[in-house]
């Protein structure tokens, strides 16, 4: 696993998208700082912010304690990915200027308090997540072009398709239950306390385009829904076909033999 804990004057704030879902419940007295975010200690100078919706993120953390935390959170992600999805930032700790996002995609904080860092680690977790689902899309929309091609020519749909569609159909379901748990247009709770901290959950959520990215993927999500809805329609239509054709050639079978009993009596 890749980790870069940074330098003294500019660490990197890490996150890790483990699975699609993290069950906290349990780990709130081990060195615990906050709850929303569960917000834990971590050795003597690093923490690690934890997601419910199966995301972790590290401040400060060196690779081999990242590690040991990850593996310790294993039992309790549900789902987990093969390959964690990682976004990272290095904070710039800046004493007595503004928090603000520089030129370069660092972001300077007034200090390295554990709010302002929730505030940076919730960002950050939502691109995570955003950033899983966006490349899942893109590759459920490249099996859908062939999808498409040979519905065209053939105009019907052969047994590769409806095993796409059963994919296709695990990855909205996948999709719809992590997107809903991360609600991306939801502020962190920590701003009903510290109001003063929007402005940089403002910056940060414009840098990430966290709304322009949730709903981008919402309207592919509807056209990958409609897509399954089409070709099932006709998946149903092709056997309506075929179980016509069956009742016909049962229907011509029983006046085939009838006509036979007439021609040939049984005496």
């Amino acid at each position: 696993m890749l980790t870069n804990q940074g330098t003294s004057d500019r660490p990197v704030l890490r996150a890790l998208l483990l699975g699609q879902r993290l069950e906290t419940r349990g780990l709130e007295h081990q060195g615990l700082i906050a709850l929303m975010p569960l917000t834990l200690r971590v050795g003597q100078h690093g923490l690690v912010f934890l997601f419910r919706y199966g995301v972790a993120v590290f401040f400060r953390v060196p690779a081999v304690e990242e590690e040991e935390v990850v593996r310790s959170l294993r039992s309790r992600i549900v789902e987990p990915l093969e390959t964690p999805e990682i976004e990272q930032v290095a904070i710039n700790l800046q004493s007595g200027a503004d928090d603000q996002i520089e030129p370069l995609g660092g972001v300077a904080l007034k200090d390295a308090s554990p709010e302002r860092l929730q505030i940076v680690a919730n960002a950050l977790s939502k691109s995570a997540v955003l950033a899983h689902h966006e490349s899942q899309i893109a590759a459920t929309f490249d099996r859908i072009e062939p999808l498409a091609v040979g519905i065209k020519r053939r105009g019907r749909v052969d047994r590769e398709a409806r095993q796409l569609i059963q994919q296709m159909g695990d990855i909205l379901l996948t999709q719809h239950r992590m997107v809903g748990r991360v609600e991306i247009e939801d502020k962190p709770d920590i701003l009903w306390d510290r109001p003063e901290l929007e402005r940089l959950y403002a910056r940060l959520e414009d840098e990430y385009e966290l709304l322009e990215r949730s709903r981008a993927i919402d309207r592919k999500l509807t056209l990958v829904g409609e897509t399954v809805r089409i070709v099932l329609e006709l998946v149903q239509d092709q056997r309506g076909v075929r179980l016509e054709w069956y009742i016909i050639g049962l229907i011509v079978i029983e006046v085939l033999l009838s006509m036979y009993q007439i021609a040939f009596p049984v005496h």
